[in-house]
């Protein structure tokens, strides 16, 4: 999402496309291979610059997997009383895939994730899209991102094809996927969003993708300027990260890779040392002592 910053319509930069050269290819050399889009990030800059750093360097495509997402409306379009909202349109998801092909410089998805779920969305028209995006050879894989257990399991009955991810926010600030799934049956633990999504996704073989893993740096923050229970968490995971050396970031992530489901963080950092710095996280096993630890300081109160 912040290959670009600017969320305008000015064309992309020398300096853009230089930047995103060196993220890319960082995340690479690290092992890092899916690399996560959306049509609107940055109004379509986001994908453009990384378009124009798979053009320029020959043999990338067929080493990374590529997947974008699709479903949400800006405000002001097509005409400028045109609220922001979600579509799940036959035609606009086709319209959609076309705009991130074209933008990407390539064509097809290995993955496309319908973003937001759509109140009016009809299933049958999705089932519709996809079976066209999948016969021309368009999109290989498809799944969904911020979908609701029940959500998916309506979706699963119109569509031919599996839906082998579900993106959805996860990370031990927003810890209620799974927390929740702990405080079932108590006044406190009734998190409708979030409902038996996580072993629903297990269940099915979902791939649980997680979008702010590393919460925009909380962690990292100094300590004085948080409020409770955050200040506890972030002292603790600060504590863990000298202890093993490495990042507040790499301990965040590995919290996330210790929990069975498979977790794939998908991390929005373009800074090549921070990349570096969580990819530390594969080294790092966190013992169930450590995982629960960091779970009661964020919750601020102990397990039931």
């Amino acid at each position: 999402m912040h290959l670009s910053r600017a969320w305008d319509d000015e064309d992309i930069t020398t300096a853009e496309i230089s930047a995103a050269t060196g993220a890319i290819n960082t995340a690479v050399e690290l092992g890092i291979t899916l690399f996560d889009h959306a049509d609107i990030y940055a109004r379509g800059k986001s994908e453009r610059l990384f378009g124009e750093v798979l053009q320029r360097t020959p043999g990338l495509r067929d080493r990374i997997v590529l997947q974008s997402k699709c479903g949400i409306r800006f405000a002001g379009n097509p005409s400028a009383n045109s609220p922001g909202r979600y579509d799940f349109s036959r035609e606009h998801l086709l319209r959609s895939v076309e705009g991130s092909l074209r933008r990407l410089n390539t064509g097809h998805l290995d993955l496309l994730l319908l973003h937001r779920p759509d109140p009016l969305a009809e299933p049958a028209e999705v089932a519709a899209a996809f079976d066209e995006l999948q016969r021309s050879g368009k999109v290989r894989h498809f799944g969904i991102s911020n979908h609701s257990a029940s959500q998916i399991s309506l979706l699963r009955k119109y569509v031919d094809q599996p839906l082998v991810a579900n993106q959805i926010e996860l990370s031990l600030l927003h810890h209620y996927p799974i927390s929740e799934g702990v405080l079932f049956n108590r006044l406190d633990g009734i998190h409708a969003d979030t409902a038996g999504t996580l072993d629903y996704c297990r269940e099915h073989g979902i791939l649980v993708q997680a979008w702010a893993p590393l919460a925009s740096g909380k962690f990292s923050a100094p300590l004085a300027g948080m409020d409770e229970p955050m200040r506890s968490a972030a002292a603790l995971v600060q504590e863990m990260a000298r202890e093993n050396n490495v990042s507040a970031e790499a301990v965040l992530t590995a919290w996330l890779l210790r929990h069975p489901a498979d977790i794939q963080p998908i991390v929005g950092t373009t800074d090549p040392a921070r990349l570096t710095a969580v990819c530390a996280a594969d080294e790092l096993r966190l013992t169930r002592e450590e995982w629960y630890a960091l779970l009661t300081a964020m919750r601020g109160q102990s397990v039931p």
